[in-house]
């Protein structure tokens, strides 16, 4: 099983090959489908968001069974993330959570709407997403009013990122546990859609 530093590597080694173009995990073929019947053991554990443009498992060029992926609209953290995340951790061994998010991410960016006109027109569901990044949306308007519209949307979304890794790190007895004591790192990162690049951010 790989440590923490260990699978970030492999993580940052597979983004390169996605820029670059020289994946090479393109296909699993019946050989490894039938490897992983018995099981799994992913190497890492990937928060990220739905948009159909982000796949982890492409993004990071990493094959069928390598990585423990939950997708959600806007990489939130809600009681069921948090619990797939101590699952995969607890039962897999999995030592390395990224909360992976991305540039013009419709979700961060409708809150922003809604932040700066609200009209009401969200689902009650969608409004459940909004929910859980207008807070840390709000403060950041709050501080920076002057900001244009395209540099809010980009720090709301690196703020987003931010605050759903504080929420792993610190919103769950069973990860805190872990990263005192088995070594689990939780960290953000931040894929552009222009590059296909992947920046792990400082946190």
């Amino acid at each position: 099983m790989y440590d923490a530093q260990q699978a970030l590597a492999r993580l940052k080694e597979g983004n390169r090959r996605f820029v670059d173009g020289s994946v090479i995990h393109s296909f699993t073929g019946p050989e490894r489908r039938r490897e992983l019947e018995a099981g799994q053991a992913p190497f890492a554990i990937i928060l990220g968001c739905a948009d159909s443009r982000v796949p982890a498992e492409m993004v990071f060029d990493q094959g069928l069974g390598d990585l423990f992926v939950i997708r959600v609209a806007g990489n939130i953290v809600a009681p069921s993330q948090v619990g797939s995340v101590e699952f995969a951790a607890g039962r897999y061994g999995s030592r390395l959570v990224v909360v992976l998010g991305h540039s013009s991410c419709g979700a961060v960016m409708a809150t922003v709407e809604e932040l700066n006109s609200p009209d009401g027109s969200h689902s009650r569901n969608v409004r459940s997403i909004v929910g859980r990044i207008l807070p840390t949306v709000a403060d950041l308007l709050e501080l920076n009013e002057n900001l244009s519209p395209e540099e809010t949307l980009a720090r709301a979304i690196r703020a987003n990122i931010r605050a759903s890794v504080d929420h792993l790190r610190h919103g769950s007895e069973i990860l805190e546990t872990l990263i005192r004591t088995e070594g689990l790192m939780v960290v953000g990162a931040h894929y552009s859609l222009e590059t296909g690049e992947v920046e792990f951010m400082e946190l």
